[in-house]
């Protein structure tokens, strides 16, 4: 055990996947295994990762030996740890769902192991990336492999939707990057930590944190700006979809985090926070309402995403006044969130590739030979609603608790709002569970694509359970949330 901890498992977790992906890409039909062995060591990895922030605090390896500002930091603290476990549970889950999704040797399956792998090797350098600058690279090669993914399937809506994301990403990339370059000419630095003892509140200041946070706004599809993410992730196939909402959107919903509570907390005002949380209660209530309009399962599902990304917004304002009560609540809600959400696309994967298609009103004749998906479907909407015993509960139960410890009753109220409509979407699904008649077909790969989908949907249910676990965590080795939210905004 001494020799693993002594192990640096911030570069092996990027290296891992990165290797991976290139021989995934030469092996042909041995991707599958190669994907498989990969999941299970990267996995292993960040556990002893945790175990060493755990036990000794944030984790800094300076690439090359060369020191900010000049070289290449990774950092592992307890929130940038969280979200590289949020990674490995939902990547392994994936992982196995996607070797029956794509048991057939077709062009789809041999394409989607090395897009993967990479896509997992960009998430887990962008969490551990500590200067802007490194973050703009990993943003790239996350988008660029996240939009090859999402046109998979190679219809011509898949493709559509696929132009649509590359052109959003490169523009929210390229907002990002200016805002990176106008931190330099002011700052000399690129380190995230320098940059907040550095900056004030200042017209450079001001343009950079408004650049950055419109690209990163575009990427994680806040509303208005949502209008690419439900094609996007309807049109791909389920493990994808599931990848895309349950991953892709939080990462730059981390680095928004990060960014106005590490790196600009001096330049927040109470009116700026008002605004994002108030984008933040729109989303929840337009995206619930458009879930409840959708014939199809999986825009049903990409527009709880929507719905669901606005609590996280919602949160910000409550941060700046209550610290780590919020903090605690929107990191929870964000782990929650990506292992309900995940179940839930590879639930309603399976049900399409059982049934050949996604139309809700004809589903009474696949539910009954799908009683586990259903199942996976139902605890994963738990969360979703904000239920006891899920970690969705836990979540909403800490922004309530901090929306009225803070006097902002109005976010309680889109809070329970919210919860409502989700209520409404998730029963359209579970009601077919009911449904009698139809006898089970034996589908190729179904069974293990089902029990993916099962696996997260407990675990959805365990962070409930086990709530003081990751909380304590975050609390140990996280950044430190009351300096860095209650100096800013004041």
């Amino acid at each position: 055990m001494d020799l693993l901890l002594a192990v640096p498992w911030i570069a092996w977790s990027v290296l891992l996947p990165l290797v991976a992906a290139a021989l995934a890409f030469a092996a042909g039909r041995l991707a599958v295994a190669i994907g498989l062995v990969t999941a299970i060591l990267v996995t292993a990895g960040i556990a002893v990762l945790a175990l060493q922030v755990a036990s000794g605090g944030p984790q800094v390896q300076h690439v090359g030996g060369w020191l900010a500002p000049l070289g290449i930091t990774l950092r592992a603290d307890g929130l940038a740890t969280l979200m590289l476990a949020l990674t490995a549970v939902v990547g392994f889950a994936v992982t196995v769902y996607a070797a029956g999704y794509f048991a057939s040797a077709t062009a789809r399956g041999r394409h989607f192991w090395p897009l993967w792998l990479f896509l997992w090797a960009a998430l887990n350098a962008l969490f551990l990336s500590a200067d802007v600058f490194n973050v703009y690279v990993t943003l790239e090669l996350l988008g660029l492999s996240a939009v090859a993914l999402a046109a998979l399937t190679g219809t011509p809506a898949a493709l559509a939707a696929a132009m649509r994301y590359l052109l959003v990403s490169l523009l929210g990339s390229l907002a990002y990057l200016l805002g990176v370059a106008l931190l330099y000419a002011s700052f000399a630095t690129l380190d995230m930590v320098e940059l907040g003892q550095r900056t004030a509140p200042a017209l450079p200041v001001w343009l950079a944190l408004a650049a950055m946070t419109a690209g990163l706004l575009l990427k994680t599809a806040l509303f208005p700006l949502h209008f690419w993410l439900p094609p996007a992730h309807a049109n791909a196939p389920a493990p994808v979809s599931a990848l895309l909402s349950a991953l892709v959107v939080k990462a730059s919903f981390y680095l928004l985090l990060r960014l106005w509570f590490q790196v600009f907390p001096e330049a927040l005002t109470p009116a700026l926070l008002q605004v994002v949380g108030a984008l933040g209660a729109a989303a929840v209530l337009w995206g619930s309402l458009l879930a409840l309009r959708q014939a199809r399962l999986k825009l049903l599902v990409a527009y709880s995403t929507v719905a669901q990304l606005g609590y996280l917004f919602l949160a910000f304002p409550m941060i700046a006044a209550t610290g780590g009560l919020a903090w605690s609540g929107t990191v929870y809600f964000a782990l929650s969130h990506g292992v309900a959400k995940a179940a839930m696309f590879l639930a309603a994967g399976t049900m399409m590739h059982v049934a050949g298609h996604d139309r809700i009103a004809e589903l009474r004749d696949v539910a009954p030979r799908l009683r586990m998906g259903m199942l996976s479907f139902a605890l994963a909407g738990i969360s979703l609603v904000g239920l006891p015993p899920s970690g969705g509960f836990i979540a909403k139960w800490l922004l309530l608790k901090a929306a009225l410890s803070s006097g902002q009753w109005w976010w309680a109220v889109i809070l329970l709002l919210g919860g409502l409509l989700a209520a409404g979407y998730v029963f359209r699904i579970t009601a077919y569970a009911f449904v009698t008649g139809a006898t089970r077909q034996a589908v190729p790969g179904v069974a293990r694509m089902e029990w993916s989908a099962i696996s997260l949907a407990l675990i959805a249910t365990l962070l409930g359970l086990l709530a003081f676990l990751p909380l304590e965590f975050l609390d140990a080795a996280g950044p430190d949330v009351e300096v860095l939210a209650l100096r800013g905004a004041r």
